[in-house]
């Protein structure tokens, strides 16, 4: 079942070596002629043109397919508070994801002095929007990426209702886009509805917290969200707000109790945290989403070893059903940026995981096969999400989010003037 691909700290330095990403020219400059249009004097031409009508920089300009990947480096996946400068290298491999997978130009952005104590400390919502704001006039859309919570909450929907581009936390969506689209196809494989299974979301953190909000807007009703402390109950005054929203009354308190009767198990959490004989509590076929990286809330090996019918996805690479957030991301922001969208709205992520979901359920390419081996792959309990390298989720996801754009009025005021 696990493949293994070994990698050392050698190799992954020399692989950084001078960086991931560089400037590409797209136009020639060759000769006297070539530099008169690309600077002066021929460039005042798109200036003035874009002066007299803002829509025209995404003619004249690097905006109309350029992603900003947005950072303070508060927390970063795995690594924590390493801040904005050792953040970069995540951020450069953001941005290469962008372009591998959805032909999109995206920058890193890291950002100091928007910390309460300036270089250190908790992040300074106000100062992180105001930097926010003064860079975005460049960008096509903007990438937030690992900001701590609940910062992240309030910047996240502060720009988005500020800018008239897509503004998208991955950390807060893109787990809970692509654990949706694999709990779809178990739904299917399980003859379960999610109007009448229980879910148990361990973490509550940014991907946690979201996880819950895009289960219930698609129809869960039925949700038990835990973090450090345990179930987060009506009881519980010390939660934010985000948390609260979740409370339940109820006396199950702690994750084991709480796993009676499950047919859900999501962990956003931390390694070893779900013990095998827990999982004879749940329902008949449980799904365990074990998300936690590098280190799984469970292995699937333990699970497996307890119960024969579970259907088990992880966040890692080298087992099947891996929970990627680079099956969503690049083709959202596709197309969002193709419709020029001012938003990445509830519906598109919930329409971005019933793609990926129906794309699970087609006939995978032999070039895709190849990928991994030559392996067969087909709609199963070991196949409910797409493998990463699976080319076509781009434009498949893509232009579902495209036409949900245009049809439903997600199109900025400048593509409206």
């Amino acid at each position: 079942m696990k493949r293994s691909v070994h990698i050392t700290r050698r190799q992954a330095l020399q692989y950084h070596m001078g960086g991931k990403i560089a400037l590409q020219i797209l136009t020639s400059i060759t000769n006297e002629k070539d530099l008169a249009l690309a600077y002066t004097p021929g460039v005042a031409y798109p200036c003035l043109s874009i002066y007299d009508n803002p829509e025209r920089a995404y003619q004249y300009t690097c905006k109309n397919n350029m992603v900003a990947v947005l950072t303070d480096g508060s927390a970063v996946l795995g690594l924590g508070d390493i801040g904005p400068l050792a953040s970069i290298p995540v951020m450069e491999g953001k941005a290469v994801l962008f372009k591998a997978f959805g032909d999109i130009n995206a920058f890193p952005v890291a950002l100091d002095n928007v910390r309460n104590e300036r270089k250190n400390g908790s992040t300074n919502i106000e100062r992180f929007i105001e930097a926010a704001l003064s860079i975005a006039p460049v960008f096509g859309g903007i990438n937030l990426e690992d900001i701590a919570a609940p910062a992240c909450f309030e910047i996240e929907e502060r720009l988005d209702a500020a800018l008239d581009i897509p503004v998208f936390h991955d950390d807060q969506w893109g787990t809970a886009i692509i654990s949706l689209a694999a709990l779809y196809n178990y739904l299917i494989l399980t003859g379960k509805t999610l109007e009448n299974i229980k879910v148990v979301i361990n973490g509550a953190g940014a991907a946690g917290i979201r996880i819950g909000d895009i289960l219930r807007e698609a129809g869960a009703t039925n949700i038990y969200l835990l973090d450090s402390k345990g179930v987060i109950t009506t009881e519980r005054t010390e939660v934010n707000h985000y948390k609260a929203r979740f409370a339940r009354k109820t006396s199950r308190l702690n994750l084991a109790d709480v796993l009676e009767g499950c047919d859900v198990f999501i962990g956003v959490s931390v390694k070893d945290v779900l013990k095998p004989s827990w999982l004879k509590k749940m329902s008949s076929q449980p799904a365990v989403f074990a998300l936690a990286n590098p280190y799984p809330e469970i292995t699937p090996e333990q699970a497996f070893a307890v119960r024969k019918d579970i259907i088990m996805a992880t966040g890692r690479s080298d087992y099947p059903n891996q929970i990627n957030n680079v099956l969503g991301f690049p083709a959202i922001f596709r197309g969002a940026l193709d419709a020029r969208a001012s938003s990445i709205t509830m519906q598109m992520k919930i329409a971005a995981a019933r793609a990926l979901a129906e794309l699970t359920r087609k006939e995978v390419p032999e070039e895709v096969k190849k990928i991994y081996g030559g392996i067969d792959i087909a709609f199963n309990n070991n196949y409910i999400v797409p493998k990463p390298f699976d080319l076509r989720v781009k434009d498949y996801v893509g232009s579902k989010i495209k036409n949900i754009a245009q049809k439903g009025g997600q199109l900025s005021d400048k593509k409206r003037q």
